[in-house]
């Protein structure tokens, strides 16, 4: 029995001992995962680059933003193009080869103006047919009168006078043709010569020139120059599919050229093609402008259509708006005698020194009204 003792005491040590030792393992395993595991994350107020301190906040005067109701607007790209309807080519109804050119690309031309010299071949065969038809015309006109002589005399009847005067009229017609067919080729019925001159059929810009010295023309084969009358402009425009019903036939519209930004021309919509390009989606709107001078074929520009509805935007004085990196900001009041900067889009200058404000600003809202002093604060910190 005691033997019996001595076994269960040894026993229930060795279960003692591996509790003891599972314990142990398990707070070894713990500790060793928490060394193990990433640090609790500390996070730090980062400075915001958009506020600044300012000692004497009292010294930067605030205005409110005001509500401005303007007519919606979309402003779209076009190119200035010459118009079709007072765009005229230089045609030669004389084949040859030139051998002088008055005029240039790009040149100011007036109506009648000498543009180039031809020698042309065409000139003597139009001249031969017209001494023919000379010729056939006297020819015919003597029978004519020798014909009423005899008619008058009983030989002849009344149907071979009317042949004969038929026969005359017809001559006269062929002389009359060959004469016109030699004025239109540039020559002289009565002092023919085998140069040709070239003139303009109107005033305005040479806007193409397809020929050089010594080059040859065919006969309506080609259009040595052509002149474009540039009073009067049409500005191409792409609109976006979407945007096409706030476009109609007869709105005005304000063109800004690239070259000349500060100068706002008046048109109006003549016409929407009706066809899309199927690539960007856009509809070409064209407008007709006055030209004032200054725009060439080929310039860019930004048309502005004005809708029929209005638009509501914020207005603040010209002066709370900091132009600084090509950008529009305000600065506005913050807590702890801050002010912060804040982006806007800038609009159209309205009277009485006031600014539109697009986006960014909302009504009401306290701006500085005089930001560059405020930033001049700013940068001598």
């Amino acid at each position: 029995m005691f033997a019996a003792a001595i076994r269960a005491s040894r026993l229930a040590c060795v279960l003692l001992g591996g509790v003891v030792l599972i314990s142990i393992g398990g707070c070894k395993k713990s500790s060793r995962e928490a060394a193990e595991a990433p640090p609790v994350p500390t996070v730090v107020q980062d400075f915001d680059a958009v506020q600044f301190a300012v000692d004497h906040p009292e010294q930067f005067p605030l205005v409110a933003a005001i509500e401005h109701k303007a007519p919606a607007t979309m402003a779209v790209t076009g190119t200035v193009n010459p118009d079709i309807d007072r765009t005229v080519p230089v045609i030669s109804l004389a084949s040859g080869r030139i051998v002088g050119i008055f005029a240039r690309l790009g040149d100011q031309v007036k109506k009648g103006q000498l543009l180039l010299r031809l020698r042309s071949d065409d000139i003597s065969g139009a001249y031969a047919n017209y001494q023919m038809a000379v010729s056939d015309e006297v020819l015919a006109k003597a029978q004519l009168e020798r014909m009423r002589l005899l008619y008058a005399k009983g030989a002849y009847a009344l149907n071979d006078l009317q042949i004969a005067q038929d026969t005359e009229e017809k001559a006269k017609v062929t002389q009359d043709t060959a004469a016109e067919h030699l004025r239109l080729m540039g020559s002289d019925v009565n002092h023919p010569s085998g140069m040709v001159d070239i003139t303009a059929p109107i005033s305005g810009i040479i806007t193409d020139q397809q020929v050089t010295n010594a080059a040859g023309i065919q006969s309506l084969g080609t259009s040595p120059f052509t002149i474009s009358d540039l009073s009067t402009v049409w500005i191409v425009c792409d609109v976006y599919e979407n945007e096409l019903s706030s476009v109609h036939v007869g709105d005005p519209a304000s063109i800004t050229l690239n070259a000349y930004p500060d100068q706002v021309l008046k048109g109006r919509v003549s016409n929407i093609l009706p066809i899309l390009d199927p690539n960007i989606r856009t509809g070409k709107v064209r407008i007709e402008v006055a030209n004032p001078g200054m725009m060439r074929v080929g310039m860019f520009v930004t048309a502005t259509f004005s809708a029929q509805t209005e638009e509501t935007y914020t207005a603040v004085p010209s002066s709370a708006i900091l132009h600084l990196h090509d950008r529009d900001w305000v600065y506005v009041p913050a807590p702890d005698k801050k002010f912060r900067r804040v982006l806007v889009v800038g609009g159209d200058p309205l009277p009485g020194n006031m600014q539109e404000i697009k986006s960014g600003l909302p009504v009401g809202q306290l701006v500085v009204s005089n930001p560059l002093a405020l930033q001049n604060d700013i940068d001598n910190q």
